[in-house]
């Protein structure tokens, strides 16, 4: 926390030349701590852990704006076969993945999806405690939710740290957090 706080603050000096002028809404997500940050009027009022990109599939790092938003999104590359029953047969599939006779592919579910660079953004989902995701940017539902209403098409988002030296950062957090991370008010 401490260290996005001082992230965050170095950035609205660095921007804007004082704090308290820093009136617009931004995203700092910082892969090193494994957090997001929602800046708002140069407070932070939203901290959520976060899952960014494994091994292979790092999140992109630099500045970017937010330029589309999908409450409902599937992923267009990633997904799961399914048998006729509900229960997953490959966890990891693509869309060109083998499908048994009597399965079927979904593609992976992305709600509240925020999307930052190509096929690339924050949404709900799960956290394992490391990075694991495909280049997204994973969080808690409770707060992807939040994140999604207070984060208009336009917003900047700056990503910054890297994944290079991390293998655990904390528990897994389940996709239906039960506790509240929330800075501010809703």
């Amino acid at each position: 926390m401490k260290t996005c706080y001082y992230l965050v603050i170095l950035l609205a000096t660095s921007l804007f030349g004082s704090v308290g002028s820093a009136s617009e809404t931004r995203v700092i997500i910082n892969l090193s701590d494994q957090r997001a940050c929602l800046v708002q009027q140069g407070r932070i009022t939203l901290v959520s852990p976060i899952a960014s990109g494994k091994p292979g599939w790092s999140t992109p790092t630099g500045t970017f704006r937010i330029f589309n938003k999908d409450i409902d999104h599937r992923s267009r590359s990633f997904g799961l076969v399914v048998d006729g029953y509900g229960r997953v047969v490959n966890p990891n599939a693509t869309s060109g993945s083998y499908v048994p006779r009597g399965c079927h592919y979904e593609p992976a579910p992305m709600p509240y999806f925020m999307e930052f660079s190509p096929a690339v953004g924050m949404h709900a989902g799960y956290l394992p405690g490391y990075p694991a995701s495909h280049g997204c940017v994973r969080m808690p539902r409770d707060l992807a939710v939040l994140f999604f209403e207070r984060v208009p098409i336009g917003t900047p988002v700056t990503v910054v740290g890297s994944t290079d030296s991390l293998t655990h950062i904390r528990r897994a957090l389940p996709v239906f957090a039960t506790g509240s991370y929330v800075v501010g008010n809703r």
